[in-house]
């Protein structure tokens, strides 16, 4: 890693040039002790490595999903709040930066197969580039050269997803197939199979895309993406070298997440701290703090998706409705005791550990995460982590593989047990691990995917939603699958059986914390009390319990959070098209 941040100085010289040479004379000098000398190709693509997100922006990338309750609704979700005013992310710098080399990575001096490797690492960044311009915006201007400030076509209007897509798919193919660099033990840097589980993770996006929002008349070509993403996704798995973590006993999920050299077993490329470059992110602040963060807890509904130990739906309990928190988190996939407060979960504060159940003045729900929070307070208060953040994993690889077989049915009891059954392994679960299953679980049906029919598909989600939570893919899911409607579900939090009554929450014998509506005249030393009363005061929408006196807690119900199919699109900020009135708008976003 202090290779790769070295080179930013030297490097953000040259690219200050190239961001205006449309408008001053090329130094033909610095073009040949640029792209003449393979150091210098090295120099300059290593100034794509800025389009990845950092690590304090990788551990937030679900903070706008249907399982994060949060301190405020977002206003891309609340009606009249969010519109082409508001809208960004229609900037083209990183695009200019790498057509620039492209054009001219042609110096006879380099041998053509150091050219060819850098152009592949080139092209790989373009894909990537355009996936998230067509996630957002739909459809797009493909642009593959550097502009002139005369140049007609920056006027030009936006081409066919389809058309821009397949330039995507066709980046991506030419990288997998030339990149030469196979291992990477920093796991910061592209390699070819980095370049195939990306490719993996855009063709099950774009095929089931195209598989679900019929209305872009793209269907009948989402087998060949989901195609494309099943082999892609298959030969990491047969060539890479990577395998899941297992190392870590009961930990061996959640140290995926809090180690500070990425787990190069899994760990396929990271955002790699570094604190001899003073490189951290801020990832306890954000998940710790009342107010620097948004205070993100899962739902109940969520949590309820997570399997009984012995691979049965925990929702099959007779009574799971009321049951309590203590109770309910017992006895289940163990990856929920590594990514929420429960349990025997504690904390280091000053050297000593001390136990740590869900603290109120963070969590809305009860159920307060954990996945990338190191367990020492030390680290709380500002960007002090130093823990790397994991930007794709194996894991998912094989969900990808595993949901595009699905999709194509051609998933087999064989797939089933080295995709599915190996992720519930490690999760300590015990049964359904080698073959298919056959009914499809009725909560699921019921509170997720009513129009899924295939029992393995209706697995396949709940364990991508389980094993990938808060890695920033969930509204992705959400809208290639186009399930909006997930995102205006209630926000609800664990069972609350009555007022007034202290809870113990991890069974260590202190009370945490007591729901009241009338503040008790004698209130219990060392307890939370949360006021559940219907109102408050003016101005404030408290927790409220679901039954009034008892029930799940709920949160921000009185702010409607609405999704319609406009909103499977951002809208095209108004500033760019008044500066190009070409492009249009994507449907139903007017000012």
């Amino acid at each position: 890693m202090k290779k790769f941040f070295l080179w930013f100085i030297p490097a953000a010289i040259i690219f200050a040039g190239c961001k205006k040479l449309d408008q001053v004379p090329e130094d033909t000098a610095t073009r040949g002790a640029v792209f003449g000398s393979e150091k210098g190709l090295e120099l300059y693509a290593n100034s794509f490595y800025r389009l990845l997100p950092n690590a304090s922006d990788a551990h937030k990338g679900d903070a706008m999903s249907d399982y994060a309750a949060r301190s405020q609704a977002p206003d891309f979700l609340i009606a009249g709040a969010f519109g082409p005013r508001q809208s960004n992310g229609w900037d083209w710098d990183g695009l200019r930066n790498i057509n620039y080399f492209l054009e001219n990575n042609k110096d006879p001096n380099v041998p053509a197969s150091v050219r060819q490797q850098y152009t592949a690492l080139a092209r790989f960044f373009r894909a990537y580039f355009y996936y998230a311009k067509v996630r957002r915006f739909g459809d797009v201007p493909w642009i593959n050269k550097t502009f002139k400030v005369d140049d007609p076509d920056l006027y030009k209007g936006r081409d066919t997803r389809s058309l821009v897509m397949d330039s995507v798919l066709a980046d991506l193919n030419y990288a997998c197939d030339n990149i030469t660099r196979t291992s990477d033990n920093s796991r910061s840097l592209i390699t070819k199979y980095v370049a195939l589980g990306f490719k993996s993770r855009v063709c099950l996006y774009e095929g089931t895309y195209r598989k679900y929002h019929t209305e872009a008349n793209l269907a009948g070509s989402a087998a060949q993406w989901l195609g494309e993403a099943a082999s892609s996704a298959e030969k990491v798995m047969n060539e890479g070298g990577f395998a899941l973590n297992t190392a870590g006993g009961d930990l061996s999920y959640r140290n995926l997440f809090i180690s500070t050299a990425p787990v190069a077993t899994e760990v396929m490329l990271a955002s790699v701290v570094d604190a001899n470059l003073a490189v951290y992110n801020d990832a306890n602040w954000w998940w710790t703090s009342a107010t620097y963060g948004s205070r993100i807890s899962f739902t109940r509904t969520f949590i309820n998706t997570y399997l009984n130990i012995d691979g049965t739906p925990f929702t099959d309990k007779a009574g799971y409705q009321t049951m309590v928190f203590k109770d309910e988190v017992k006895n289940r996939d163990k990856r929920l005791q590594q990514t929420i407060r429960m349990g025997d979960y504690k904390r280091i504060n000053g050297g000593t550990p001390e136990a740590a159940p869900p603290i109120f003045s963070y969590t809305y729900t009860g159920y307060q995460p954990i996945k990338w929070v190191l367990d020492d307070t030390k680290y709380d208060g500002g960007g002090l982590n130093i823990n790397s953040i994991s930007l794709m994993r194996y894991a998912e690889v094989l969900l990808n593989y595993a949901e595009a077989k699905s999709e194509l049915g051609t998933f087999t009891d064989a797939d089933w047990a080295k995709t599915i059954g190996a992720l519930r392994r490690r999760a300590g679960i015990t049964g359904g691990l080698t073959t298919k299953p056959v009914a499809i679980d009725p909560y699921m049906l019921a509170n997720y995917f009513p129009a899924i029919t295939d029992a393995s598909l209706m697995e396949i989600r709940r364990e991508r939603g389980i094993e990938l939570t808060l890695e920033g893919l969930r509204f992705d899911d959400i809208v290639r699958w186009k399930r909006g409607e997930l995102m205006t579900k209630v926000w609800n939090g664990f069972y609350v059986p009555a007022l007034n009554v202290p809870m113990d929450l991890n069974e260590d014998g202190k009370l945490d914390v007591c729901f009241y509506q009338v503040m008790p005249a004698n209130p219990v030393a060392g307890v939370t009390y949360i006021n559940v009363a219907a109102t408050i005061s003016a101005g404030q929408n408290p927790q409220r319990l679901s039954n009034d006196t008892s029930g799940e807690l709920t949160w921000l119900t009185g702010t409607q959070r609405v999704f319609t199919d406009k909103n499977y699109l951002y809208p095209i900020p108004e500033t760019d098209r008044l500066f190009n009135p070409a492009l249009g708008q994507n449907p139903g976003w007017t000012q």
